[in-house]
Parts: structure tokens; C-alpha cells; sequence
């Protein structure tokens, strides 16, 4: 079986790293996705994904995440969750240790209290900055913003799993939440067929499925690049809104091939496996004028 992790954007590839070592010394696909977002969510410099990442509208970081595994098609997920730098691991507690699928706001906080998740200040300084500057001069959010970390695995043993995780977008409404933790829209997996995950604007992302669309797409015989291509094509055709957004999808397929394809120029996949550890830019994009 040919194993191989594949996420979004250029902190991806640092990502990768812990979730290859999983991989590699026959580990669980699961394992491999919580552990390696992991990487992003500790890391301050990543601004779009867990612990420095910007806050809302209020000054404070809220956090979405979730989890799938294709052996049974389990998923967890939490939103608006605060003090927590690692919601991953929580969104897999709550797929793991309740009969719940979905925990938000205080309520999420609570069980990860309880599941002894160490609580700290999420707003870094930088990140106040620019709150701070935002509140003044309410012109947007900043241009380095580059959104979610997604995270899909196929395992030695044939078993897929897909992770997504992010702290959504920059100065938002408190308790916003966009694709991430959506089961079909940010993440979606099944053994059966293969996993996806989306990056880019979530309140367009949402209105598809298109992370369930692209596995079902595999189901039905596509290649993983060619069914990224047309969920692509479908979201920019459909939800005309998005058109000015980055939206991009990766996928794994169950025999380990992979693809992405993205709205816009400048997305890079990053995939690590035995032959490869690399950037990739979107092998298909579409711009105003048609297929880049």
C-alpha cells in the first residue's frame, strides 16, 4: 500500500514532517493528520490556524477544527473554541471518548477542561497589533492571510483519514464558522473511495459539500485530480460570490494517488511519500478569464 500525507499551503510541508514519521513506521492515518496540524496550530507564525492566529471582532482568538476517519466514517469537530491551542486533538476526543459528533463555544471549552487540555492566552502580540489597527482603521483583513491547514492520509494498512483546522477569518463576528470543521465541506473521508480537504473563503466553500463531493467523484471512477478539477469548476459556477476568493481542494484517493486544484493561482499543495517531499502549485486553477 502506498502511503502518503498531503496539506494545504506552504506551512503544510512543515506539518507533514511528524505525520510521515507516523506513517512511515506503520502508524494509523488518523494519528498521522491530529499530530502533524498540530505543527501549525503551536506555531505563532501561522496566523490563520490555532495559537497566534488573528482574533475575532473582539480581540479573541476562537478556534474550529475537525477530524474524520475513513475506516468507519467517524468525525469530531469543535467551534468557537477559546484558550485552546491544539483543537484537533480535542475535535478527536469528542469522536473518540462521546456519542457527540460536534461541541462549540463554552460547551467545547468545558470538554476539553475536562479532558485535561491545558488552557493559554492565544493572542500573540502581533495579533493584538493588528486587532488593534483593524479596530481603527476597519479596512479588512491582513493580505498574508492564507486560511486553513488541511490535512489528508493513507496509511500502510489502507486506512485514509482527513484533519482540518484554522482560526478562521481574520476579525470576524465571535462565534463565526466557516467550512473547516463541516463534515462535507471543510474535510470528508471514506475508505472506500478516498479524502479530501478545502482551504480558501468558508462561507463559500459551505454552500457545496465540495470535500464530499470529491470523494464521491473518486467513487465513481475520477482521478483525484480530475475530481478536484470539477468541484473547482462547480463552486466558481455556482456560487458566483466566490469568484474574488481563493478556493482550493486536495484529495487522496485509496490506492495513494493525489491531486488539488484551486480558483485562483497561488495555491500550493505540500506532499510527502517515499518518492517525494514537495510544493506543488495548483496543477489547475481558474481565473476570471477561464482554466489558468
Amino acid at each position: 500500500m502506498s502511503h502518503i500525507v498531503v496539506s494545504t499551503w506552504r506551512f503544510g510541508l512543515a506539518s507533514n514532517q511528524p505525520a510521515w514519521e507516523i506513517l512511515k513506521s506503520g502508524g494509523s492515518a488518523l494519528d498521522a493528520v491530529v499530530r502533524g496540524v498540530e505543527v501549525a496550530e503551536r506555531d505563532p507564525a501561522v496566523r490563520s490556524v490555532g495559537f497566534g492566529g488573528y482574533p475575532n471582532a473582539e480581540g479573541e482568538v476562537e478556534v474550529d477544527a475537525a477530524v474524520m476517519d475513513g475506516r468507519n466514517l467517524g468525525y469530531g469537530a469543535v467551534a468557537g473554541l477559546r484558550k485552546i491551542a491544539t483543537p484537533t486533538a480535542v475535535a478527536r476526543r469528542v469522536m473518540e471518548k462521546t456519542d457527540h459528533v460536534f461541541l462549540v463555544g463554552n460547551g467545547a471549552l468545558k470538554f476539553a477542561r475536562a479532558q485535561g487540555f491545558e488552557e493559554c492566552n492565544m493572542l500573540t502580540e502581533h495579533g493584538r497589533r493588528a486587532w488593534k489597527k483593524w479596530k481603527r482603521e476597519r479596512t479588512g483583513p491582513p493580505a498574508d492571510v492564507h486560511d486553513t491547514i488541511g490535512m489528508i492520509a493513507l496509511d500502510q494498512h489502507g486506512n485514509l483519514a482527513a484533519a482540518c483546522t484554522t482560526s478562521g477569518a481574520a476579525f470576524k463576528l465571535p462565534g463565526r464558522v466557516g467550512d473547516s470543521p463541516l463534515i462535507g465541506s471543510g474535510l470528508y473521508t471514506d475508505n472506500d473511495a478516498g479524502a479530501a480537504a478545502a482551504t480558501g473563503r468558508g462561507e463559500e466553500i459551505a454552500r457545496t459539500c465540495g470535500s464530499f463531493a470529491v470523494v464521491e467523484h473518486m467513487r465513481q471512477g475520477k482521478s483525484p485530480q480530475e475530481a478536484c478539477e470539477a468541484v473547482v469548476q462547480h463552486l466558481i459556477a455556482r456560487v458566483p460570490s466566490a469568484r474574488p476568493f481563493q478556493m482550493a481542494y486536495i484529495a487522496i484517493d485509496k490506492y495513494g494517488n493525489w491531486g488539488a486544484a484551486a480558483a485562483r493561482s497561488g495555491f500550493l499543495s505540500a506532499v510527502t511519500s517515499n518518492v517525494e517531499n514537495q510544493l506543488y502549485k495548483s496543477r489547475f486553477f481558474i481565473g476570471y478569464g477561464g482554466v489558468g
